[in-house]
């Protein structure tokens, strides 16, 4: 990188609750040169709550492409951004791609300050499996795309997520359970952070009947959590994807831990994972 050019710093924002920023991200809002904003009326509320007077820019989808040029010329020139979306962390599902891409292409400091991100909050209070996950952002708004989706879903061994809207999350959810089983867990937070925070954790037939009957949880901001389908094990004993997973975890870790992960991937029972952990180290060590 050239001494004389200036750095991007992405901001994360707070996604409800303005007491989620970071004394980091608020010192950072002031001493850099502009920031860069989703929508720079919705940022001057949270700027005039901390004290923050600096100059904002625009930067959405729809001006993203021809203000990057500007953009980067400027940190060419030595200043410093600061690039924030509307809430949360930008880039997740947010705009702020071309600009971070152009700008790490012209090997020019790109700097994140962490902070509040609703994927991870949801995530982190769901209660479900979460060494690995799989994030979809918002889905298809339409229900015939939304049902192929689905179906690509079905048998995804992890827990997967996505973000959905407060005029979308009842049909998405009746489209989930058209598809899915009715007994798959799920859990629904909504307005994270917020006055009204509300995070359900139930069947996803369940689900879908509170939705259809309370008027409030078809209001705010959501984020939809799915558990992983279970893997059945055979009558004989452990399917071929359960053995491979407990020993892609043996190979890595001790048996006690690789089979409690196993547990929670697969579902499949503790007993046979933990005998088919001893009887894979066994042979690994030629016994």
């Amino acid at each position: 990188m050239t001494d004389n050019y200036g750095k991007l710093y992405v901001v994360a924002t707070p996604i409800g609750n303005l007491a989620d920023f970071s004394f980091r991200a608020v010192e950072v809002l002031k001493q850099v040169d502009c920031i860069a904003a989703e929508d720079t009326r919705h940022v001057r509320m949270l700027l005039q709550h901390y004290g923050i007077t600096n100059k904002l820019l625009s930067l959405h989808q729809q001006n993203e492409e021809r203000i990057v040029p500007t953009l980067l010329e400027k940190l060419q020139q030595g200043l410093s951004i600061a690039l924030v979306s509307d809430a949360g962390t930008p880039l997740i599902s947010d705009p702020g791609m071309p600009l971070v891409r152009a700008i790490r292409n012209a090997n020019i400091d790109v700097s994140p300050i962490p902070g509040p991100c609703a994927l991870i909050a949801a995530l982190s209070v769901s209660g479900l499996p979460l060494n690995r996950f799989e994030f979809e952002g918002f889905l298809p708004r339409t229900s015939s795309a939304r049902k192929t989706f689905f179906t690509e879903k079905l048998n995804c061994p992890s827990t997967w997520v996505f973000y959905e809207s407060s005029h979308r999350i009842l049909a998405c959810l009746q489209d989930l359970l058209a598809i899915f089983p009715e007994d798959r867990e799920i859990v629904i937070a909504r307005e994270i952070t917020k006055l009204h925070e509300t995070i359900v954790k139930t069947s996803l037939k369940e689900a879908v009947d509170r939705v259809e009957q309370d008027p409030n949880m078809q209001k705010g901001e959501f984020v939809v959590m799915v558990a992983g389908s279970p893997v059945k094990a055979t009558e004989q004993g452990l399917s071929e994807e359960q053995r491979r997973i407990i020993e892609i975890l043996i190979a890595e870790c001790s048996i006690k831990t690789a089979v409690t992960l196993a547990v929670d991937i697969t579902g499949a029972p503790k007993n046979l994972l933990y005998q088919a952990a001893l009887d894979f180290k066994n042979t690994e060590h030629g016994e």
